[in-house]
């Protein structure tokens, strides 16, 4: 066997010990290439981030490329194992670290983070900055309520207070004021048409109001996304003093479970089928609809209860029902009523029946029973 062969075949080995079975950077399964200057395992994607980290990180194919023994030895003596442990040594604790699933800002501030400016390591090195606080202030580009211009605003993050601010100009009052407890943050960059897009959900005065903003700098963007999680950490810290950081980890922002067109008839089923934007959310258990994916409000919101309390979904149609444009259904029963969707294809069909499956399933919360509650009030 000459070098070539026996080389690949223990990088081959080394990738089903541990850690290195996943991506370092952001845990896609079997990892097909590596970084042999910080002695890494990671994807092809993030392989593309690595080759623009000038003088930090060179990467080879596992399988494609040569490698020679003194790359292989260090290879063995490192992986991501070792590295992790140099190189995410102190990441606090509402620090995002991206999934495989992820945008392309995200994991790529997350790789910068880590191997350029080196944020989390033990060591206090020239290029390492302090890391992203619960305070912010700067501005953001933000789509307007009722037009589709972006325009520059600048923005405050306050964390002792819990507040964000915005302003249109600096000596004016806030524009906005938006609560911390209550929000969530989201990128979205295909809906908003931006790489750097981030979507902000809260309510105002009892209705869901979504905001979309970008920066034109990807570290930006990122520092501005952390912050809100830091400052979210902070007022749920104080909120519920006795829930293990675990656990609140996962409340800090979300992604929501499933985002799409469906069409939609009315409370009779005589109504005409309708396209209207979904959003379903797995956290506060809601669907929402809207005329348009950026739409600032929603026209509806839909509580989706548990399973032993009345809520269900069935594929189909009620009898001698038929949708407009799109005929697979989908209806949602609740103790009140029946919701009635159809769908453009199967595999949405299916996508959807599952993400509400998942909610439909899921344990309520005391939490879950207060919003329940107050959505009944405002239907009548």
């Amino acid at each position: 066997m000459d070098n070539w062969d026996r080389n690949k075949t223990i990088l081959l080995e080394l990738l089903r010990e541990g850690e290195n079975s996943e991506c370092a950077d952001c845990g896609a399964a079997d990892p097909d290439w590596a970084s042999y200057t910080l002695g890494v395992f990671i994807c092809l994607n993030c392989s593309g981030i690595h080759r623009n980290l000038s003088g930090i990180s060179r990467v080879k194919s596992i399988r494609l490329d040569f490698w020679d023994d003194d790359l292989i030895e260090k290879m063995r003596k490192r992986g991501n194992r070792v590295a992790k442990k140099h190189y995410e040594a102190n990441i606090p604790p509402f620090y995002y670290k991206p999934r495989a699933s992820d945008c392309v800002v995200l994991k790529e501030q997350w790789i910068r983070a880590k191997y350029e400016r080196e944020e989390f390591t033990d060591i206090v090195t020239k290029l390492q900055k302090s890391v992203t606080s619960g305070n912010r202030v700067g501005y953001l580009w933000k789509r307007g309520k009722d037009n589709r211009n972006f325009r520059k605003r600048n923005f405050r993050l306050l964390e002792k207070e819990g507040l964000i601010l915005y302003y249109a100009k600096e000596d004016e009052e806030p524009k906005g004021v938006i609560q911390v407890s209550g929000l969530n943050a989201t990128f979205q960059p295909e809906k908003i048409g931006n790489p750097n897009g981030l979507q902000i959900t809260y309510l105002k005065d009892g209705r869901t109001r979504s905001m979309f903003v970008y920066h034109k700098n990807g570290k930006d963007i990122v520092d501005w996304f952390n912050a809100i999680r830091a400052a979210r950490f902070r007022y749920l810290k104080s909120a519920f003093p006795t829930i293990s950081d675990a656990e609140l980890i996962p409340k800090l922002t979300r992604d929501y479970t499933k985002e799409g067109y469906m069409e939609k008839t009315g409370p009779t089923q005589k109504e005409p089928f309708k396209r209207r934007w979904f959003t379903l959310d797995n956290q506060d258990r809601k669907l929402l609809y809207f005329k348009e994916p950026l739409d600032a409000y929603a026209q509806g919101e839909v509580f989706i209860g548990h399973s032993q309390y009345g809520y269900n979904v069935i594929e189909g149609l009620p009898p001698g029902l038929k949708g407009n444009k799109w005929k697979l259904g989908i209806t949602i029963e609740t103790p009140e009523r029946k919701f009635v969707f159809t769908c453009k294809d199967d595999q949405d069909l299916k996508e959807w029946i599952v993400a509400f499956k998942e909610v439909i399933f899921k344990p309520m919360s005391p939490q879950d029973y207060s919003v329940e509650a107050t959505l009944r009030r405002k239907q009548r």
